[in-house]
């Protein structure tokens, strides 16, 4: 059940992203729905590679400034789900970081409707 409320929230996110954030478009709300399933099994496989990588490319700065690292993989993330699929599209990595911003706050918010719910 979590895992559905999860994507969810970041469909809501992608969605409203795309409203918000020039230079992010998703073709429909199906649109959305199938950028956040890609985003999600994206970043379930190698989301955590790209964190550690980063994380001791900046000699252990990465890890002391998280929330930083985890908000630039998100956008990469983005532009990979935006290679992979033609249901998004992002103009450049300046919106694709505004794009993570939205995405990060959702999943926070996701994160804590999901605990809710398996109470």
């Amino acid at each position: 059940m979590s895992i559905l409320i999860s994507w969810l929230i970041l469909t809501v996110a992608v969605w409203i992203a795309a409203a918000i954030v020039p230079g992010v478009s998703v073709k429909g709300i199906g649109g959305a729905i199938v950028v956040a399933a890609i985003f999600g099994i994206v970043n379930w496989l190698i989301g955590w590679l790209f964190f550690f990588v980063i994380g001791i490319a900046t000699l252990g700065l990465g890890f002391l400034l998280a929330f930083i690292t985890r908000w630039v993989v998100d956008a990469i993330i983005l532009k990979l789900t935006d290679l992979l699929t033609d249901r998004l599209t992002i103009r450049g990595f300046g919106p694709a970081l505004l794009a993570a911003q939205g995405r990060t706050r959702g999943w926070s918010v996701g994160r804590r409707a999901s605990r809710r719910a398996s109470k």
